[in-house]
C-alpha cells in the first residue's frame, strides 16, 4: 500500500461521522434533513449520551455540540472532551445563538474551533461541517504518512532514499489540501497563497547571497520554506465567519478576534508536529510563520510583540511577502495599488514594520514581486 494509497483512503473515503448534541429537538431534526444527505449523522439530546457512544469506541470525524443545555452544558462536555487524549483532536463546533466576542472567545478556550449560530443557515452549516471534517482527516493524513515510513522503514531499508522522495510528494499534497481550506473559508485568499509562496521563496533565494543570511539559508531549507509557506493564514479557519467574511474594514474587536489566526495556526500545526512525534519536522518553518509573520522588527506587532532578531527568519521573509501582496490586491473595501507604491510603503517600513536588510535585498529584486502577481492574477490551479 503506497502513501498515496493512505491518503485517499483519508479525504476520499465514505461518510463522515458528524455527531451532533443539542436538547432541542426541532434542532436535532432540522439539521438532521439537511446533514444527513452527506453525511453520517449521530443525534444525541444529553451530554452523557455522547460520551457513552464515545467510550464506546464508535467514530467521530465532527462533533456539533449547542452551548446552552441542562448540564452538563456544552462547555463542560468541550473541556472534558479536551482532557481524553484519545478525543483530543475530533474538532467540536458550537451550535449556538450567542454570537458576542466575549462568549466566542469563552468556547475557543475551552477547546472549540468554531461556531454555528442560530437560527441555522443549511449552506452555511454544510460548508463548516465539511471544512472541518477535511481539516480532521487531514491532520489525520499527516499521522498515516507517519505511520507509513515507519513501516517501509523496518520492511526495506534500502529503499529510503526512493521512500523520502515519496513522503516529499505526499507533504506537499498535504499541506496543499490545509492550504485549500482557507481559500474556500475566504475567496479573496486563494491567489494570495500561491502568489506568497512564490515570493517568499525568491526573497529567500535572495538573501541567501547576502552575507548576514548565508548561513542561515540554504538550499534544503528554502525548499522547506516554499512548500510549508502556504500554511501561513491556516488559523484563519477558526476565525468566525462575520469577522472573516466581513464586507468591510473591521473594527477593533472583531482585529482582536481576527488576530488570534496566528495563534490557532501555530496550535493546529503544533498538533501535527505532535502527532508525527518530532518538533524537527517539515511543518517547522510552518509553524513559525504562522504564529510570527505579523511581528514587526520595533516590536509593535503581534501576537507576542517580538523585535529585531527574536522573529524567525523565516517569519520577517513572510512579512514582506505578506504585506506587498495584501498592497496590491482588491478587497471589497479598497482597490489593490500599484507595484510602484506598494515597494515605497516596503522602503518606508524598513527598519520599522520590517528587518532592514530583508528590505534591502526586496528593494534589489522587487521586479521579480511584480512578475509573480502578474503571473498568478488569474490562477486558478493547485500549487506550481
Amino acid at each position: 500500500m503506497t502513501a498515496h494509497t493512505h491518503m485517499k483512503d483519508i479525504l476520499i473515503s465514505d461518510k463522515a461521522d458528524v455527531v451532533v448534541v443539542d436538547d432541542q429537538p426541532e434542532n436535532l431534526k432540522l439539521l438532521m434533513s439537511f446533514l444527513a444527505p452527506h453525511f453520517t449523522v449521530h443525534p444525541f439530546m444529553r451530554g452523557h449520551d455522547l460520551f457513552h457512544y464515545l467510550e464506546a469506541g464508535h467514530p467521530a470525524d465532527l462533533i456539533l455540540l449547542d452551548v446552552v443545555m441542562p448540564a452538563p452544558d456544552g462547555l463542560e462536555i468541550c473541556r472534558a472532551l479536551r482532557q481524553n487524549p484519545e478525543l483530543i483532536d475530533v474538532p467540536i463546533v458550537f451550535l449556538t445563538s450567542l454570537d458576542s466576542s466575549a462568549d466566542e472567545e469563552i468556547g475557543l478556550a475551552a477547546g472549540a474551533v468554531d461556531y454555528i449560530t442560530k437560527p441555522f443557515s443549511p449552506p452555511i452549516v454544510l460548508a463548516r461541517v465539511a471544512h472541518h471534517v477535511r481539516l480532521g482527516r487531514a491532520l489525520r493524513t499527516i499521522q498515516n504518512l507517519n505511520d507509513f515510513l515507519d513501516l517501509r522503514v523496518e520492511e526495506r531499508t534500502a529503499e529510503l532514499v526512493g521512500k523520502n522522495s515519496e513522503l516529499m510528494r505526499t507533504q506537499e499534497a498535504t499541506i496543499h489540501a490545509l492550504s485549500v481550506l482557507v481559500e474556500t473559508r475566504d475567496s479573496d485568499t486563494g491567489h494570495h497563497i500561491h502568489r506568497t509562496q512564490h515570493y517568499l521563496r525568491e526573497l529567500a533565494l535572495a538573501a541567501q547571497e547576502a552575507t548576514h543570511f548565508t548561513t542561515q539559508l540554504n538550499d534544503s531549507m528554502i525548499a522547506e520554506l516554499f512548500r510549508s509557506a502556504p500554511l501561513h493564514d491556516i488559523g484563519k479557519v477558526a476565525i468566525p465567519d462575520r469577522v472573516l467574511l466581513k464586507p468591510g474594514r473591521l473594527d477593533a474587536d472583531e482585529f482582536d478576534l481576527m488576530k488570534t489566526h496566528t495563534t490557532h495556526g501555530r496550535d493546529a500545526i503544533a498538533r501535527a508536529e505532535k502527532i508525527i512525534g518530532s518538533s524537527d519536522s517539515f511543518l517547522n518553518h510552518a509553524r513559525d510563520i504562522a504564529f510570527s509573520h505579523h511581528e514587526r522588527w520595533d516590536g509593535k506587532g503581534y501576537p507576542q510583540g517580538l523585535n529585531g532578531e527574536e522573529i524567525p527568519l523565516s517569519a520577517r521573509l513572510m512579512a514582506i511577502a505578506d504585506v506587498y501582496d495584501a498592497l496590491i490586491s482588491s478587497r471589497s473595501y479598497k482597490l489593490g495599488m500599484p507595484h510602484d507604491k506598494a515597494v515605497t510603503i516596503i522602503r518606508e517600513g524598513r527598519g520599522t514594520q520590517f528587518d532592514p536588510r530583508v528590505v534591502d535585498i526586496f528593494l534589489e529584486i522587487h521586479e521579480r514581486f511584480d512578475e509573480i502577481a502578474r503571473q498568478f492574477t488569474d490562477v486558478e490551479t493547485a500549487l506550481a
